[in-house]
C-alpha cells in the first residue's frame, strides 16, 4: 500500500505515439483522415441498415449494433489523440482517465461478444437453414445483443472498481497515448496483486468465451461447406461469412498480437490497431465485399435520385 504522505494524483501525462514534431503534424493529418472515413462510413452503415427493408434481418441487426460499438469507440480514443498531437503538454484528468477505462473496456468486450453472435448466426444460417427463421427470430437477437453489452458494462465496471483502489504517488506519466488498465496498474504504486488478477482473469473469461462461439461456429460452417457438392454451392455459402470471418481476424488478430508484445512500442503499435484502424475497416469490409450492401446502396440511392425528380 502506498504510504499515508502519498498526495493523490488529479492528473495523468500521455507519453503519446511520438515527440517529433514533424512526425506529431504527420499523425495529426493521417489519424483525423481516418476518424473523418470512421465516422462516415459507420454512420452510413447505420443509416442503410435502418433506412433497408432488405437488410432487416438478424445480420444486419448485428451489423448495426456493432457499427455503433465502432463508432463510439473510436470517439472514447481519437478526439483526445488528435488534440494530444497538436498540445505540447498531453494531459488527462483522473476522472477523465477513470472514464476512458470504463468506455474502452466496456465496448471492447461488447465488440469481440458481438462478433460471436455474428458468427453463431452465420452458423445457424448455412448448418441449419431450414430452422433459421425460428431459431433467429427478433427476441432471440435482441437477447443476444442485450448480452453482449451487458458482458461487456460487467468488464468496465469490474476494471474501473479495480482502478479506483489504486494508489498513484511516485509518477503520474502514463506510456501510452490513452489511459489503458495495463500502464495504469504498471505505474500504480500500491499492491496491484488483485488488479492483475482481476485483468487476466476477465480478460481470459471473455476472450476465451467469445473466442470459443467464433471458434466453434466456424469449425461447423467450414465442415458443413465441405460437405457441399457443387462448386458453385461451396462458394455462394462462404460468401455468406466472408466478411464476418475478415473481420474477426483482425478484431482477434491484434488481441494476440497484444498478448505477444515485446515492449511499450509494440503495445501501442497494436493499439492504434484496435482503437483507430479496426473501426474504419469493419464497415469498409461489409460494403466493399457484401453485395447485399451494395445492392442496398443502389436501391436507396436511386430512391433519392426519384424523389429530387418529382419535388
Amino acid at each position: 500500500m502506498a504510504g499515508s504522505n502519498c498526495t493523490p494524483v488529479t492528473a495523468f501525462s500521455l507519453m503519446g505515439l511520438t515527440n517529433d514534431p514533424g512526425a506529431q503534424a504527420a499523425l495529426f493529418l493521417l489519424f483525423l483522415l481516418i476518424y473523418i472515413v470512421t465516422i462516415l462510413a459507420n454512420l452510413g452503415m447505420l443509416t442503410l441498415i435502418v433506412a433497408s427493408p432488405r437488410l432487416h434481418t438478424p445480420m444486419y441487426y448485428f451489423l448495426g449494433n456493432l457499427a455503433f460499438v465502432d463508432l463510439c469507440s473510436s470517439t472514447a480514443i481519437t478526439p483526445k489523440l488528435l488534440a494530444d498531437f497538436l498540445s505540447e503538454k498531453k494531459l488527462v484528468t483522473y476522472t477523465g482517465c477513470v472514464a476512458q477505462v470504463f468506455i474502452f473496456d466496456i465496448l471492447r468486450v461488447t465488440e469481440g461478444f458481438l462478433l460471436a453472435m455474428m458468427a453463431y448466426d452465420r452458423y445457424v444460417a448455412i448448418c441449419r437453414p431450414l430452422l433459421y427463421l425460428v431459431t433467429m427470430s427478433p427476441k432471440c437477437c435482441f437477447q443476444l445483443v442485450t448480452c453482449s453489452y451487458l458482458l461487456g458494462l460487467t468488464n468496465g465496471v469490474g476494471q474501473t472498481i479495480g482502478m479506483l483502489h489504486l494508489s498513484f504517488c511516485s509518477s503520474s506519466v502514463i506510456d501510452h497515448f490513452f489511459c489503458d488498465i495495463s500502464p495504469l496498474i504498471s505505474l500504480s504504486t500500491s499492491d496491484t496483486t488483485l488488479n492483475q488478477i482481476m485483468l487476466r482473469t476477465l480478460a481470459s473469461l471473455f476472450g476465451v468465451s467469445s473466442g470459443l462461439v467464433v471458434l466453434l461456429s466456424y469449425i461447423a460452417i467450414i465442415s458443413t461447406i465441405l460437405s457441399i457438392r457443387s462448386a458453385e454451392g461451396k462458394c455462394k455459402a462462404f460468401s455468406t461469412c466472408a466478411s464476418h470471418l475478415a473481420v474477426v481476424s483482425i478484431f482477434y488478430g491484434t488481441s494476440i498480437f497484444m498478448y505477444l508484445k515485446a515492449s511499450s512500442r509494440d503495445d501501442k503499435r497494436a493499439a492504434v490497431l484496435y482503437t483507430v484502424v479496426t473501426p474504419m475497416l469493419n464497415p469498409l469490409i461489409y460494403s466493399l465485399r457484401n453485395q447485399e450492401v451494395k445492392e442496398a446502396l443502389r436501391r436507396l440511392t436511386k430512391m433519392k435520385r426519384s424523389c429530387m425528380l418529382y419535388m
